[in-house]
């Protein structure tokens, strides 16, 4: 009786964690791992019950800071890996010699679909080598992109590509045009997602070969809303929904993006502070102002997704903090709920019949 009891017991605890979203996280990946990383993941299963994180880093360390906090133990595990793959690292010789890092053992996690998802802050290079090699291109996608949201006047935009492929092909634009309109319809919620290709002019005949030879292709794509050219300086005030480059310009306007938001938040701040009559001013539009900085603050929309792959690989910035890596996880949830790697995989596969 007793062992039949034990047996019913536990097929309900295998049902209970087939129902979780499983994000494995590179909990030593990024400058502020694993602290940081620790804590996001804390306040991520805490504020979703349906997602299960596995911290995938050096055991003692993850566990002493997994300590600090009340959080639902059903809901964390710990993956131990003794090596972390430096940022510095060149990415091909540190994913097939670093078997036991946290990076390699996450990806592994999601290829043997022990996981859902992969989220790192680490080394960039290794995330896209080994995403590729570990995980594995879904049939028929050529290059997978990096796709962060960017904030806009209109809430936010996919950036496609921003860092993964340097000598993209046209072939390889459309395919990022049609993989990004697909999450920003499923993920973000914008039915039939005006996509624009990067130029340096609105006119047809602007451009560089690339781009010259890509607008005809996209233009002749009854499944994607193409509207054309989109000059960078059109891309805050939300030109297009989905903006489609080559990575080398897609990381230039990811950067820039940073750099002017960074830069302009500081001048204010002190602009503010210059004299009584300011400091005044300064606390009657504080809660007006922070509201409208926080709709242009990047950390608030998670990482960049790796599309196209067989599984959810998501990097996240060098430098994130815990509300990042909260809501990148949080995001994982939605993208495995939409099922966006299938709805992927069917575009393309329909595309090329």
């Amino acid at each position: 009786m007793r062992k039949g009891g034990g047996t019913l017991r536990k097929k309900r605890k295998t049902k209970n964690m087939a129902e979780y979203v499983k994000v494995a996280v590179d909990a030593m990946g990024g400058d502020n791992a694993p602290g940081e990383i620790v804590k996001g993941a804390v306040e991520a299963v805490q504020a979703e019950k349906k997602i299960k994180v596995f911290l995938v880093g050096k055991q003692d360390q993850v566990e002493a800071e997994l300590a600090k906090y009340d959080y639902p133990r059903d809901q964390v595990e710990v993956v131990n890996a003794t090596e972390v793959i430096a940022m510095a690292e060149p990415p091909v010789a540190a994913i097939k010699g670093k078997k036991d890092s946290s990076i390699v053992k996450g990806l592994y996690l999601v290829r043997e679909g022990k996981c859902d998802a992969f989220v790192s802050a680490g080394s960039t290079g290794a995330v896209l080598v080994g995403g590729q090699v570990i995980v594995g291109r879904a049939k028929g996608v050529e290059r997978p992109p990096l796709a962060p949201l960017i904030p806009t006047e209109k809430g936010a935009s996919l950036l496609v590509d921003c860092g993964a492929n340097v000598d993209a092909k046209p072939s390889n634009l459309v395919q990022f045009a049609r993989m990004g309109s697909i999450y920003m319809e499923h993920v973000v919620g914008i039915k039939n997602p005006r996509v624009g290709i990067v130029n340096n002019g609105a006119e047809e005949e602007k451009g560089n070969a690339l781009v010259k030879a890509t607008f005809p292709l996209l233009k002749a794509c009854p499944d994607i809303n193409f509207i054309g050219s989109v000059e960078a300086r059109d891309i805050p005030s939300g030109a297009a929904d989905v903006i489609v480059c080559e990575a080398f310009v897609g990381n230039v306007i990811l950067k820039l993006y940073e750099g002017v938001g960074g830069t302009l938040i500081k001048m204010v701040k002190a602009g503010m502070m210059t004299s009584t009559r300011s400091k005044i001013g300064a606390l009657l539009v504080k809660p007006a102002l922070k509201e409208t900085l926080k709709a242009f603050d990047l950390e608030q929309y998670g990482g960049a997704p790796l599309l196209g792959l067989k599984g959810l690989v998501v990097k996240t910035h060098g430098s994130s903090k815990a509300v990042e890596i909260r809501n990148t996880i949080l995001q994982c949830l939605t993208f495995r709920e939409q099922d966006i790697n299938g709805k992927i995989r069917e575009a393309i596969s329909g595309s090329a019949g």
